[in-house]
């Protein structure tokens, strides 16, 4: 067996005992110092404020996020009207028939308008129809009787970029508040199918026919991972459940037809939603400069849209 070496458990350097006091320790006593790993120094962490001292008065603040927003809030409000139907247009340049959705106005007028001082931003309410003033709220009928409006059937509000947007209260918006050929956005509600399948919600293809697939042909198969992925079934996994139903927008339909006196504004392609619900047609968002390409009129002629009841409230306030 190999001799055992002793361990030195102190170094000459870091012994700080005098040679007068040696002989006052007993026999094989050893010293043993403990090291200190060092310390590392970090800076001290800074405030919030101090890193975003610049910008975060600018990036919370309201009027920051309106100009975040200002090329994709269209400049003028939209119109509420109702899904008639859809037919179909012969379009001369193309040579074929185009499908397209035949919407109604029905006394459609401004009721309201949002601020940016007040409310946070900029915006235009407008109402569709009458109601009978009997089936509403007193709150209700002290708005429209404020603005002196007769009672709505529908109220929709619409983003404006600036206060120019800002239609006059009682205006009453016209299909040819819309000009043939621009693009417009609509939004509306989906039809409601209630709860429905994985391949009728989502459109799947579905599991083999054959091949010893016992009763499993329309149901979805696995819905997530073992321990690789979490062991757990990820935030927007497809799955059955509730279909339709929802708020849906469709951008970029061209205005086909326009026609005052029966009230009707016919756009090229398909609108979501069953016959006879509200549509909100608003400028395209994505075609913000189709007015300056085409030298059509941002906003609508005044004197045609006005009524003598929104003329004589607009006295009265100056």
């Amino acid at each position: 067996m190999p001799p055992r070496v002793r361990l030195r458990w102190h170094s000459p350097q870091t012994s700080a005992i005098p040679t007068q006091s040696h002989h006052l320790l007993p026999h094989r006593t050893q010293i043993r110092t403990i090291r200190s790993i060092r310390e590392v120094v970090k800076p001290s962490p800074k405030p919030f404020e101090k890193y975003n001292k610049a910008i975060t008065p600018y990036a919370l603040s309201c009027t920051a996020a309106l100009a975040r927003k200002e090329t994709a809030t269209p400049h003028r409000p939209g119109v509420l009207a109702r899904k008639k139907g859809m037919s179909s247009i012969f379009n001369p340049s193309t040579g074929k028939l185009q499908p397209v959705t035949i919407l109604q106005l029905d006394r459609c007028q401004v009721t309201g308008h949002k601020r940016a001082g007040p409310h946070g931003y900029w915006a235009v309410q407008v109402g569709y129809g009458w109601r009978d003033p009997r089936k509403l709220t007193k709150a209700m009928l002290g708005h429209f009787g404020e603005v002196g409006v007769a009672p709505k059937q529908e109220l929709a509000e619409f983003r404006v970029r600036n206060s120019k947007g800002l239609v006059p209260v009682g205006t009453e918006l016209h299909p040819s508040y819309f000009q043939i050929g621009q693009f417009v956005d609509t939004r509306s509600q989906t039809k409601g199918k209630g709860f429905a399948g994985g391949m009728k919600r989502h459109g799947w293809k579905g599991q083999p026919a054959s091949h010893g697939q016992s009763l499993t042909h329309r149901t979805m198969g696995s819905s997530g991972g073992g321990q690789g992925s979490g062991s757990r079934v990820h935030p927007g996994k497809n799955m059955p459940g509730r279909m339709g139903g929802q708020r849906h927008t469709i951008q970029n339909l061209k205005v086909m037809k326009v026609d005052d006196e029966n009230g009707i504004l016919v756009v090229m392609g398909h609108v979501s939603g069953p016959n006879d619900c509200f549509v909100q047609v608003q400028d395209a968002k994505k075609k913000w400069n189709q007015f300056e390409e085409k030298n059509l009129p941002i906003m609508p002629p005044t004197p045609a849209h006005i009524t003598p009841d929104s003329q004589a409230l607009e006295q009265a306030a100056v």
